[in-house]
Order: structure tokens, then C-alpha cells, then sequence
């Protein structure tokens, strides 16, 4: 089930791999308290890198906007999909190779400071590289899938199927790799979240003995931290919400879940099991005829806690979600 750490988490861990969307900010704009919680990290002596599976900019740009929202953050702090994708290449075809390129500008600047080439999709090249890039022409679209079809190895920065916007969620680069999946019958080699490189990337760039992934997505940020074999913290101010927490199955559950960043400050108590009921901080739950069913009082945090906790024992004993419909998490 979940994890205990006495003391809190900014000690136990000496590196804080923060996904962006969804857990420093939404539609560019700060989570709320993301700020203060990461500066009193930071004090603490936890190191902060900023991991992205958006293909689309550079570590730079997303540096200047963490600056903007008022954290302290360099370009050295931020890696990125696009970079992770570089190492991957570099490391097999070498310093100077020609690489077809099917992304925006954040990939193009990724491949050429990793020493390669990046040049237009239908040129010479020893392989073809993928990111998002919603401006890219159809024409392009077409020509990268026939040369993957034909045996050109691919790369692709992340499978992402959708990110948020300021519309709503909308397709990201993950529908295009299905797409050009489909028609090619080829499977690429995948950079970003869930797969390793990322993280790898990350520890190789900022450094940390005893990292921590900190995310708000179970498909990619936790099940990311499971396949890099490291230690996660789920918060719930991105798409995770209530309904999606019951239904995780292992390779997605966090090591410990907490409403937001400020999860990164404190101890992280795990409940107490006896006989199908879960106990912590004075909350009760338990699944009944389907349902979690949770009684008590105390903090937002420890509430999360003990349903994840029932909700997750009644899944790998029955094989059924619990129900949480009617369930209502408390304030803060």
C-alpha cells in the first residue's frame, strides 16, 4: 500500500523531480501555495529539477516561465522529453549523426546541443525523431510515417495522449505516435514518462543520491517512478482525482499521495489495516457492499490516505473498483 517517511519528505530525499502541468502550474498560471511549498523545500536542501514530457520547448523557455511565476529556477534545473530523446540518440548513432525531424523548436534545440543534426523529414538521415509540434504540416506527417513504415529507426520524445489547456483537454503527441503506430506496424523508442530515460536523464543532469518523483498523473509521472524503480509522491491538484486514485492499479499507486506540494514539507504517515478497515489521524475507512465508506475527523491529507488504502485492498482482493460517488473529500 503506501509508504511512511517520519520525517519530511525535503529531508528524507536529497532531489525532487517536479512534473509541471498540473503540479507547479495550470495553463501556465501557479498551483496555488506551489511557490512558498517549493522555496521551503529548496531551503531545506532538497535539490528541484523541473521534468517535462512537452516536447515543444526548450529548457530555457521553461525556465523564463518558472522565473515569471517567481521560482528560482535556471535552464540547468529543467530537462525535458526533447533532451532525454538527444541522449538516447547520441548514444546510438554518435556525435554529429543526421536525424529526421518531426517536433518544434524544443527538439530541434535538444538534438543540436546533444552534438547531432537535425534536417527535414524527407532527408538522409540515420533516424527520425517525434515531439509535439502543433504546427507541423500534414505533408510531413505522411512523409515521416512512410520512412518509419520503411524501416527508419524511430524515436519519439513521450506518448502523452492529451494535455491541458486553457479550452480543455486536448490531443498531445501520444494520438500522433498511435497514429503513425498504426499505419507502420513500428513500435518507437520512447523517451519521456513512463519509460526511464527521462528520470535517468534528470539524476545524470541535476544529480541527487535519493531522488523523488513528484506528479499529478498515475499513467505517466507514477508509473514513470515505478519503471525507474524510484519513490513517488502523487498530489491532487492536476487530473488524479478521487475516482482514478481508487482504481489505481500496482504499477500506478504512488508511494505517498498529499493534496498538494506542501506534501514535500511534511511527514508522510501510512494508515493502519485490520480486518478491511483503515485507520490514520483519526479517519476510518472501509469498502462495504462496493462502496468506500469513511467515517471520522482530522486532516485532508490523512483522509486521502485511508481511502486510497481501502479502495486499493478491495481492488486486489476482488478485482472490482470501489465505488466513491457519493464520497466528498474535506477542505484543506
Amino acid at each position: 500500500m503506501l509508504g511512511a517517511s517520519a520525517e519530511p519528505l525535503c529531508d528524507a530525499y536529497d532531489l525532487a523531480m517536479l512534473d509541471l502541468d498540473g503540479v507547479v502550474y495550470i495553463d501556465g498560471e501557479a498551483v496555488p501555495g506551489a511557490r512558498e511549498s517549493l522555496e521551503l523545500a529548496r531551503k531545506s536542501g532538497m535539490r528541484l529539477a523541473y521534468i517535462t514530457n512537452n516536447a515543444s520547448r526548450p529548457a530555457r523557455v521553461v525556465a523564463d516561465h518558472l522565473r515569471d511565476l517567481g521560482l528560482q529556477a535556471s535552464e540547468d534545473d529543467v530537462v525535458t522529453s526533447s533532451q532525454a530523446a538527444a541522449r538516447l540518440l547520441a548514444d546510438r548513432f554518435g556525435q554529429g549523426a543526421r536525424i529526421a525531424l518531426l517536433g518544434a523548436a524544443g527538439l530541434e534545440t535538444a538534438l543540436r546541443a546533444a552534438g547531432l543534426e537535425p534536417v527535414p523529414v524527407d532527408a538522409d538521415a540515420e533516424a527520425l525523431v517525434s515531439g509535439y509540434d502543433p504546427e507541423a504540416p500534414w505533408r510531413n506527417v505522411m512523409r515521416a510515417a512512410v520512412r518509419i513504415r520503411d524501416g527508419l529507426p524511430w524515436f519519439a520524445t513521450n506518448t502523452d495522449m492529451s494535455f491541458p489547456t486553457a479550452y480543455g483537454s486536448a490531443p498531445g503527441h501520444g494520438v500522433l505516435v498511435d497514429m503513425l503506430r498504426r499505419f507502420s506496424g513500428v513500435d518507437p523508442v520512447v523517451a519521456g514518462k513512463p519509460q526511464r530515460p527521462l528520470l535517468e536523464e534528470t539524476v545524470r543532469r541535476v544529480g541527487g543520491r535519493r531522488p523523488l518523483m513528484v506528479g499529478d498523473r498515475l499513467d505517466t509521472d507514477i508509473e514513470g517512478a515505478r519503471n525507474a524503480e524510484v519513490d513517488s509522491l502523487l498530489v491532487l491538484t492536476g487530473v488524479t482525482g478521487l475516482a482514478e486514485l481508487v482504481a489505481a492499479t500496482p504499477g500506478q499507486r504512488p508511494t505517498y499521495v498529499a493534496p498538494d506540494l506542501a506534501g514535500l514539507n511534511e511527514p508522510q504517515p501510512a494508515p493502519e489495516g485490520n480486518g478491511g478497515s483503515w485507520r490514520l489521524g483519526g479517519w476510518e475507512a472501509r469498502v462495504g457492499d462496493g462502496r468506500v465508506e469513511v467515517g471520522g475527523q482530522g486532516a485532508a491529507a490523512d483522509w486521502w490516505r485511508v481511502v486510497a488504502a481501502a479502495a486499493w485492498e478491495h481492488l486486489d482482493r476482488s478485482g472490482d473498483t470501489a465505488r466513491v460517488e457519493d464520497l466528498r473529500a474535506p477542505g484543506p
